[in-house]
């Protein structure tokens, strides 16, 4: 048994917890749950506990319910759209775990999965979705991931040991490294983080961190995710020398809703499972005669279908058609996007939905192992900021709730093992001199820039020559980001522009490492799959860029 700890400050500026969620999506949640019985749980979100990109998963999370499907073939339908970088034993393992915990979803927290009868015990309805041979998706209307966030979060307002603290924004995570004293080197014992309501900078420490802070769509302009997703836990766990992996693969979704009042609206991949078809502006079926599976093909081939067609066409869209299909279904299976649609002018019923493909999700992240484990103790990872090697080159419809979920109850079964000792004092922020800034147009600025560039140069379709460009231009900015940062106080928007010009780095370097075109990165220079380069990219701060 390790010595117990010496006792730590309790100084107003330091918070003591067992356990230290950052991010109040589907795994941190979930996790905290699975926890709170044993350790008192303190989770930080960065707005209200209900943003998160959770709340916007629309289609489903896939698991094994049919008589007609088996694991064997969710698992099959994985590996195929992964490209061949999957890591098998998570796959099977998440396949594996996702019946049971979708139905303790169901029966110990009361997320309402829609069912086939009236009867609460009535079968799950499911859906099908790009990639999936079969009807797996469990879901709640075109809502699901709104209504488990609904579910969880009114269970852990209920939990006496679980507290969240909204707008509580995290400057960096605290490490052993970064201290000149102490035997050990490495190892991570909660963060930094910005008060914003208070404008104060506060230390949470605990043995325990686990990192549930979502993707890195907001790297991107266009993009489905909500603004909270600027790849902050991916950005500071590299800091601190985590190991990142596989951030080429950024998976872009083909179908989000084209209108100037939309707001990156989301169609989801729900409606082709149900017989939508994508249409050019003239009319034809985009992919009849493009892949097997037609327009129910896997997102990375629909997405530069789409792409291909429009650079061909000249268009600024192509259409979803679901004008064939039974109007009262359409409006029953698929409320909020009828509702949605029908807002800005569109009756999907009657006319075609104008779609773009956008950044949709980070299928790349933080490396971390079945449980959630880093290589760094003390720090868990999970959900979409973790790289668990389940997506591979390219995610399977609706396993991101999956992962999310078999990732947090992983964790769960772990950390009491994997903590650290804190050490017994922990300084307070230093902000030095640093002072208001007067030049937040700059910030704008290099937001929009890095943005832009992220696009135009790292989007669904590379060349080296681009990924050259964006590399040149993010050093400059980088460079320019860090003297912003330590010469004026914090804000959020700083914060988020620190994190998103480190990602898109990152996002820079691993395509240029993959020299070869595998599932979500196509890169005009190599269009072919090498079958030597199945490999993972996986590179930390210490042999990375």
């Amino acid at each position: 048994m390790p010595p117990p700890p010496e006792p730590v400050s309790n100084a107003p500026h330091v918070h003591h917890t067992d356990t230290l969620v950052l991010g109040s999506g589907l795994a941190g949640l979930y996790f905290a749950l699975q926890v709170a019985d044993r350790r008192s749980v303190t989770i930080l979100t960065k707005h209200r506990r209900e943003s998160s990109n959770t709340r916007w998963a629309q289609g489903g999370i896939s698991a094994v319910f049919s008589p007609e499907d088996s694991l064997d073939a969710h698992v099959a339908d994985t590996l195929a759209v992964g490209a061949g970088l999957c890591r098998e034993a998570m796959v099977r393992r998440a396949v594996e775990h996702g019946p049971g915990i979708v139905v303790r979803l169901a029966e110990q927290f009361g997320v309402q999965f829609d069912r086939s009868g009236n009867d609460p015990s009535s079968p799950f309805e499911l859906g099908r979705e790009g990639g999936h041979s079969s009807r797996r998706v469990v879901h709640h209307r075109d809502m699901t991931g709104a209504e488990i966030e609904r579910a969880l979060i009114e269970a852990v307002e209920r939990h006496p040991n679980i507290q969240i603290l909204e707008h509580h924004d995290v400057i960096d995570l605290l490490s052993f490294a970064h201290l000149e004293a102490g035997s050990q080197d490495r190892g991570c014992f909660g963060c930094y983080a910005l008060d914003i309501v208070n404008d104060r900078v506060l230390a949470f420490v605990s043995p325990v961190t686990v990192l549930a802070t979502g993707g890195a769509g907001k790297v991107y302009r266009y993009t489905s995710n909500p603004h909270i997703a600027t790849g902050d836990g991916i950005a500071m766990a590299y800091r601190i020398g985590a190991e990142v992996g596989n951030l080429e693969f950024m998976q872009f979704h083909p179908t989000i809703l084209f209108h100037p009042d939309a707001k990156s609206f989301l169609i989801s991949e729900a409606l082709r499972g149900e017989g939508g078809i994508l249409r050019t502006i003239g009319g034809q079926d985009l992919m009849q005669s493009r892949h097997p599976m037609g327009s129910l093909a896997p997102r990375d081939v629909v997405a530069r279908e789409i792409d291909a067609e429009l650079k061909r066409s000249g268009a600024n869209n192509v259409l979803l058609d679901m004008t064939h299909l039974d109007h009262d279904f359409i409006v029953d299976r698929f409320p909020a996007i009828h509702a949605r649609c029908t807002a800005l002018g569109i009756d999907m019923r009657k006319v075609p939905i104008p779609v773009v493909p956008a950044a949709h999700y980070t299928c790349g992240g933080v490396v971390v192992d079945p449980w959630g484990r880093t290589a760094i103790p003390g720090l868990l990872a999970i959900g979409e900021v973790a790289m668990s090697g389940m997506h591979g080159a390219c995610r399977l419809a609706s396993n991101s709730l999956l992962e999310a979920v078999v990732l947090a109850a992983g964790a769960a079964e772990v950390c009491d093992e994997f903590g650290v000792t804190p050490p017994r004092k922990v300084e307070a922020w230093n902000e030095g001199d640093a002072v208001d800034s007067g030049e937040a147009v700059m910030v704008t600025a290099n937001w929009e820039e890095v943005r832009a560039l992220m696009w135009n140069y790292v989007g669904i379709v590379r060349s080296d020559k681009r990924l050259a460009r964006a590399r040149r231009r993010l050093e400059i900015l980088h460079q320019e980001i860090r003297e912003y940062y330590w010469h004026y106080r914090l804000t959020r928007d700083v914060l988020e522009l620190r994190s998103i010009a480190l990602v898109g780095y990152l996002m820079v370097e691993s395509a240029s490492r993959r020299r070869e075109s595998r599932g979500l990165h196509y890169t005009l220079d190599y269009p072919q799959t090498d079958p030597g380069q199945a490999r993972e990219t996986i590179f930390t701060r210490q042999d990375g860029p």
